[in-house]
């Protein structure tokens, strides 16, 4: 990743042992900010994976890590008093559409009741930019492609896309109120090393490497915007630091490229060597056949410009995956 110049702000990142917020904590840090991360180490997939995440960052002087929750509203606000961080990048969340099918209150009480304390509190200490993660599903129920944010998203389809859409309104309110800057960022199935097990990639190379069959939903018609992690990092750190952006601001972040789903598995066999058991299954509750982001105005806005196809992108997250099991 091409590195860009030295920041020397307090940035408090959530879900810093996250995917998406474990690559942002370690290039702001490698840019010289000071970074605050916080995350409560849930057990929806591996905590060991993400105190690996955080042990990493750890080798950064300039690295804060605190275990709490975003629910733990005193918890919060003694973080805040004690590092006054002047930009916040919210990536903690309940992730996943179909967890949110069996479990509806880890959701409300991350997704609404977390986004909530932390939002109030920005305020209060006067935070100067607020950028969160919102998700491409709140286009879920829409047919047109691509994914604009001019278009409404008035119709979630899961109880997941239904909070992201509720943080987007949550934001409007508080930059309308108290003037506070609020950045969302639509992001679009982000994927490569360091990346979550319960998504499609990971699910799928660990499957092939056990001899299990693969769950292939939609009878293998789905389409994504598989957008690689080092494409979208420079966007986030863009939104965080980027002068000339409005008070409140909706950004898709994606590779603005629709790839079949079968176009990933055959790579991923090419790269392992294994010939995929498919095991072709309905369409999910919640679930959307196609993901494709229109990057315009963040390319207008951010200088936003993925450059990296899946043909380089699954190979890099195959290696990772081997290397980090122990398995090249």
């Amino acid at each position: 990743m091409e590195k860009g110049p030295k920041l020397g702000d307090t940035f408090l990142v959530t879900g810093s042992a996250g995917f998406i917020g474990f690559h942002v904590a370690q290039e702001l840090l490698a840019r010289g900010a000071r970074v605050v991360g916080l995350d409560n180490y849930n057990d929806y997939y591996s905590p060991d994976l993400k105190r690996a995440r955080d042990h990493n960052l750890r080798q950064f002087a300039n690295f804060v890590s605190i275990e709490g929750d975003l629910a733990d509203l005193p918890g919060l606000e003694g973080l805040f008093q004690a590092h006054r961080p002047q930009k916040i990048c919210h990536l903690a969340a309940q992730p996943g559409v179909r967890y949110s099918l069996i479990n509806p209150f880890a959701y409300q009480k991350a997704n609404l009741e977390g986004f909530l304390n932390l939002i109030e509190l920005a305020k209060r200490f006067q935070v100067a930019r607020f950028v969160y993660a919102s998700s491409s599903s709140v286009y879920g129920g829409l047919t047109e492609m691509p994914s604009a944010e001019t278009q409404r998203v008035d119709t979630p389809i899961s109880l997941y896309a239904a909070t992201k859409k509720a943080n987007e309104l949550m934001a409007h309110a508080y930059t309308h109120l108290f003037g506070l800057q609020t950045i969302g960022l639509r992001f679009f199935t982000v994927y490569g090393p360091w990346g979550r097990p319960d998504m499609a990639m990971w699910l799928f190379t660990d499957a092939m490497l056990r001899g299990r069959p693969i769950k292939v939903f939609n009878f293998g018609r789905m389409q994504r915007d598989f957008t690689y992690i080092d494409d979208i990092v420079p966007g986030v750190l863009a939104a965080l630091t980027t002068s000339g952006l409005e008070p409140y601001e909706i950004i898709n972040l994606g590779n603005h490229r629709c790839e079949a789903l079968s176009r990933v598995i055959a790579l991923l066999e090419r790269e392992l060597n294994v010939k995929a058991q498919q095991e072709l299954l309905p369409m999910q509750p919640g679930d959307v056949p196609a993901s494709f982001a229109d990057i315009d105005r963040a390319r207008q806005k951010l200088g936003f410009e993925p450059t990296t196809p899946i043909d380089q992108g699954v190979p890099r997250f195959v290696k990772w995956y081997l290397d980090y099991h122990g398995l090249a």
